[in-house]
């Protein structure tokens, strides 16, 4: 009867220490999902915010290419013209006296440069937000 006895507390031990470990795993398990679930909602608030600043950068954008298109807005070059040589400079005439402006048919690339100069800035911080926020954790 002890031989009996001693077996049922023996197995009464084991499924106690198995419980033990069960439940320690579900501790663990819980909160390896808790930190994934956190780190799944970072990384869907930088997607979100970052693709609307991209949105609004390319309307802002677009809205420039109107305005250029429409002539109310200009597109100015900032350059000076200096001679070569100080001594062989002439007076101003009056074909220097206007801004430098991007040529007609440039403007396309210029845009298109704005766009993806919108995209890449944004691509970057995104990747900047995520190692802050989610590798570095």
């Amino acid at each position: 009867m002890c031989l009996l006895f001693d077996r049922l507390m023996d197995e009464r031990n084991d499924a106690r220490q198995a419980l033990a470990t069960a439940q320690t795993e579900v501790t663990g398990l819980r909160e390896a999902a808790r930190i994934s679930g956190e780190m799944l909602a970072d990384r869907d608030d930088i997607d979100r915010t970052r693709t609307e600043a991209l949105n609004h950068a390319l309307f802002e954008n677009s809205e420039l290419q109107r305005d250029v298109a429409a002539g109310r807005q200009r597109l100015r070059v900032n350059a000076v013209c200096r001679a070569v040589d100080p001594e062989q400079a002439r007076p101003g005439s009056v074909a220097d006296a206007g801004t430098a402006e991007l040529a007609t048919h440039a403007r396309p690339d210029y845009f298109t440069l704005r766009d993806q100069l919108a995209l890449s800035k944004e691509m970057i911080l995104g990747l900047q937000d995520h190692v802050r926020r989610i590798c570095l954790r």
